[in-house]
C-alpha cells in the first residue's frame, strides 16, 4: 500500500434520519459555546473540552483517486483537519478507483492496528466485506459518503444530502420564479445511472412542484468538464428560451458555461451544484448567469476525521446531551448566492 504518515504540529425540514446539519456536526465537535459570529458556513474556533490533547490515536485514510475536484477537497480536508490536533497521527494511503486496491489498503490499516479508519468508499457494497472485518477487529469505522451495505460495517457514516440538494435547488429556483407560473426550467443532472443523481432530480421536482413549476427541459452529463459543455449546448439548441438552470455539479459546470458563453445566451440565471471556490467566485464576480450554488460538502473527510478521533478516544460532541457521537450524520446542503458566499468560499473545493 501506498501512503503517507503525517504526525501533525500539534430548507424543507425533512428528514427520515437523525439528521444534524454541517454546523451543529462542526460546533458540537469543537464547541460548548456559541460563535459570536452571525455566518453559517464559517468554521466554529471558541475552545472545547474535546480541544483539549488526549491519548494519541492514528487514524487511517482511504477515498478514492482524486480525479474530480470534489472528490481532491475531501483529502485535502482531510488532511487539515488531522493538522488541527497534536494527538491524531494520520496515515492517507494513495487514492484509488480499484476496488481491490482499496481493500488492501483497509486491511493494511487493519493489521497495523491503527485505532479508527474513515473510509469514503469507491462502492460501498464491495468495501462493506472488509470494513465489517476492522468493526470486528475492534477498530471503529467512519463511514463518508457512499453508504455500506450493512449498518454493522461502520461506527458512524457521514452524508451529504442529495435529495436535499435538489429541495434547495428548486426552493431557490421558486423563490426567484414563484410568481410566474409559465417560468421555464431545465436541469443538467449528472450521470443518470446513479442514485445519487436520482436523488438529487426527485429533490428539484418535488420542490419546484410545490410552487406549480416543473422541469421543463432535462440532458444529463457526466460530471466532466467536457459532458457538461456538450449537454448544455444540446440543452441550449433544443430550448430558445429559458428562465432558470440547474446544474447538478460545478465540476461540470464549467463547461455549462463556456457552452452558454459559446451559445451567447444570458436570458436565464443559473444555479450550480456541490459548491466548487471557482463557482462561488463567478458569483462574487456577478459577471455571468451563474446566481447560485448548492454545497454538497467536501468537507466530509474533515468531518471524518473529527468524529474518529472522538470515538477513538471515548468522547462525545460537545453540544449533544448523548453520551456517544451519533450513528449516522446528514449534512446541510445550503444555497450560497452573492448575499452569503463570504461564509462559505474558504471551505470550498477547486474545480
Amino acid at each position: 500500500m501506498s501512503a503517507t504518515r503525517q504526525r501533525p504540529f500539534r430548507r424543507l425540514p425533512y428528514a427520515t434520519v437523525a439528521l444534524l446539519s454541517a454546523g451543529v456536526l462542526v460546533a458540537g465537535c469543537t464547541s460548548n459555546t456559541p460563535e459570536d459570529s452571525g455566518g453559517g458556513g464559517g468554521a466554529n474556533e471558541a475552545a472545547s473540552a474535546n480541544d483539549e490533547p488526549g491519548e494519541t490515536v492514528t487514524i487511517g485514510f482511504s477515498a478514492p483517486a482524486a480525479d474530480h475536484g470534489w472528490m481532491a477537497g475531501i483529502t485535502e480536508a482531510a488532511r487539515a483537519e488531522a493538522e488541527k490536533y497534536e494527538d491524531v497521527e494520520l496515515v492517507v494511503a494513495e487514492g484509488t478507483n480499484d476496488v481491490s486496491t482499496q481493500i488492501s489498503q483497509v486491511e493494511t490499516f487493519i493489521n497495523d492496528g491503527v485505532d479508527a479508519i474513515v473510509l469514503l468508499p469507491f462502492d460501498g457494497a464491495a468495501m462493506t466485506p472488509v470494513a465489517l472485518q476492522a468493526m470486528e477487529a475492534g477498530i471503529p469505522v467512519i463511514n463518508v459518503d457512499r453508504e455500506f451495505d450493512s449498518p454493522f460495517a461502520a461506527r458512524a457514516t457521514i452524508l451529504g444530502d442529495n435529495y436535499g440538494m435538489g429541495v434547495s435547488a428548486g426552493t431557490y429556483v421558486c423563490e426567484q420564479l414563484g410568481d410566474n407560473p409559465n417560468a421555464v426550467v431545465a436541469e443538467i443532472a449528472g450521470i443518470d445511472s446513479l442514485p445519487l443523481t436520482q436523488d438529487r432530480s426527485q429533490g428539484f421536482a418535488d420542490a419546484l412542484a410545490d410552487c406549480g413549476l416543473n422541469v421543463d427541459n432535462r440532458v444529463a452529463a457526466d460530471f466532466t468538464v467536457e459532458g457538461g459543455e456538450e449537454a448544455a449546448a444540446n440543452l441550449l439548441q433544443a430550448a430558445p428560451q429559458i428562465d432558470a438552470i440547474w446544474n447538478h455539479d460545478d465540476d461540470q459546470g464549467v463547461g455549462v458555461l463556456a457552452a452558454i458563453q459559446n451559445a451567447g445566451r444570458d436570458e436565464f440565471f443559473m444555479v450550480g451544484g456541490a459548491g466548487s471556490a471557482n463557482a462561488m467566485r463567478a458569483i462574487q464576480e456577478g459577471n455571468s448567469v451563474l446566481q447560485a450554488t448548492v454545497i454538497y460538502p467536501s468537507t466530509q473527510g474533515a468531518d471524518g476525521i473529527a468524529l474518529a478521533r472522538l470515538v477513538a478516544q471515548d468522547r462525545n460532541l460537545s453540544d449533544v446531551a448523548s453520551q456517544e457521537v451519533p450513528r449516522q450524520i446528514v449534512l446541510n446542503a445550503p444555497v450560497v448566492t452573492a448575499d452569503n458566499v463570504d461564509q462559505y468560499i474558504d471551505s470550498a473545493f477547486e474545480s
